[in-house]
């Protein structure tokens, strides 16, 4: 069918993005640097993105196009609800480390990850690390504060990091769908001494008891100056 329709020059598109973020229905996206209509059908005609565009690069154009489809966009975009992230930086995955001679007897401490990612708010709920796991639920700062964080806490864990002062949300459901549909073995919360790092003590104590689950859990408080509290 003939309808109204987006086009982009390429030569003026500058690649700020400006336009895939304006465009809700996700009919823009960034190939190489610069924007492109994805699918013509994912394009509702109504011009969105063009507001949006500083270097005036996207217009109107009739030319022969698929119709518009809200039912696939609506597919798409409940299919982007239920995935952590859209970004390839979400994708769960194992992580082995080869240790390197030459590190070792050069004193360079080696990574104990051995999971991603590794945030909380993108960690999906079922990922096959999280069977028969040790999990380690820590807030952000207590890696860059206690310095020997690898090896005391992440070896032979799963770990999963947080801000409850600067993440939006609670995490007490997110924490409580990965304590039940998995076969966790033992839970180590690591917080700062900060009195806002309790909520991430807060959620795991009420993730535990949603959860109904029995499993060896404790605290540890570090100290802004990097120490362990007792």
């Amino acid at each position: 069918m003939i309808r109204k329709i987006i086009q982009i020059d390429q030569e003026k598109c500058n690649g700020c993005g400006l336009c895939a973020q304006a465009c809700h229905e996700g009919a823009i996206g960034m190939i190489d640097g610069k924007a492109v209509l994805l699918r013509d059908d994912y394009c509702d005609g109504l011009g969105d993105c063009i507001p949006a565009c500083p270097a005036d690069a996207i217009q109107f154009i009739e030319r022969e196009a698929l119709p518009y489809d809200q039912e696939a966009v609506e597919r798409m975009q409940r299919q982007k609800q239920a995935a952590p992230c859209g970004c390839p930086g979400s994708r769960a995955k194992a992580i082995r480390h080869d240790t390197k001679v030459s590190d070792a007897s050069a004193g360079k401490a080696e990574s104990q990850l051995s999971q991603w990612p590794v945030q909380i708010k993108l960690a999906p709920v079922n990922a096959a690390y999280f069977e028969n796991a040790n999990l380690l639920i820590a807030a952000d700062c207590s890696a860059y504060a206690y310095g020997n964080f690898h090896a005391d806490f992440i070896r032979n864990r799963i770990v999963l990091i947080g801000c409850p002062k600067l993440d939006q949300g609670d995490y007490t459901e997110k924490l409580t769908a990965i304590l039940k549909n998995n076969a966790i073995k033992s839970l180590t919360v690591v917080r700062m001494e900060v009195p806002c790092c309790g909520g991430i003590e807060n959620a795991c104590k009420a993730a535990l008891q949603d959860s109904g689950k029995f499993i060896p859990w404790q605290v540890v408080t570090i100290a802004t100056d990097g120490t362990i509290l007792p």
